[in-house]
């Protein structure tokens, strides 16, 4: 089976290397306009339209069964969803809402493929965890956004980076935060491979 990741997100990368997938790189440039209000769904409608534009690029290419991946994560605390910062001082802000709180990661996941009878299917689902970090002040913040760090990560932060410093707790799936709830997408697609696809993972 041929898997097609449809981002650009070297932490997505490293998750599906990590489990032995082989797999091709081919972000989708799709402009992201979700027509949701929940978290939840706006993740899970955001990856699908981003496995949807690859898997339509892709589609008249493949002679074979293929999948494409498509995610995306975002952020919420209290009623906002944030993604990735527009600037520093975005970060910042963002930092400053999340510090000494409890906030979700959702991740939303998808997959768009053709299978061994040439049909496309697709599938999605969505991970939730919950985060505690730890009180920062503001020359914390300052310091931690002056790394750049935040600037291409939703919520301004990467758990597997410097802001480790912070994160006092989770509840739920560590790699969903990071950008990929590896464990249950290999499930999914091992569910799916058996439905659809000839070969194994």
């Amino acid at each position: 089976m041929h898997i097609i990741l449809a981002s650009a997100s070297p932490r997505r990368r490293d998750l599906l290397t990590q489990i032995g997938l082989e797999y091709e790189v081919m972000p989708s440039a799709a402009e992201e306009k979700p027509a949701k209000i929940l978290p939840e769904d706006i993740v899970q409608e955001l990856a699908l339209q981003k496995a949807e534009d690859i898997y339509r690029q892709r589609c008249g290419q493949e002679k074979g069964e293929f999948v494409v991946i498509g995610a995306d994560t975002v952020v919420a605390y209290e009623g906002e969803i944030m993604g990735k910062p527009k600037d520093e001082e975005d970060a910042c802000r963002m930092l400053g809402l999340l510090q000494g709180k409890v906030h979700q990661v959702y991740t939303g996941v998808a997959f768009c493929g053709k299978g061994r009878t040439g049909q496309r299917f697709h599938a999605v689902f969505y991970e939730k965890t919950d985060v505690s970090m730890y009180p920062m002040n503001k020359d914390e913040i300052a310091a931690y956004v002056g790394t750049k760090e935040p600037m291409d990560k939703a919520g301004a932060y990467g758990i597997q980076g410097r802001c480790a410093a912070h994160i006092e707790k989770i509840n739920g799936d560590y790699n969903n935060v990071v950008g990929l709830p590896i464990g249950r997408l290999y499930q999914e697609l091992k569910k799916y491979k058996s439905e659809h696809f000839s070969d194994t993972l």
